[in-house]
């Protein structure tokens, strides 16, 4: 993606998403600034079990 680009996912599912989800949050947050976002939005299913993951991985 060119530098002038920008794109955020918005819809991720992690591996707390039971029976939805398979990215495991390192893998995810790391693939995401790969890539040079600067955002990535968390929307497991039916929990926030991953929030807190999420949040301190992140920072």
């Amino acid at each position: 993606m060119a530098p002038t680009e920008m794109f955020t996912h918005l819809h991720t599912h992690t591996e707390y998403s039971l029976l939805d989800g398979m990215s495991r949050i390192p893998q995810l947050l790391d693939r995401a600034q790969e890539l040079g976002m600067d955002a990535l939005a968390m929307t497991d299913h039916g929990a926030l079990y991953g929030a807190l993951d999420f949040y301190r991985e992140a920072k």
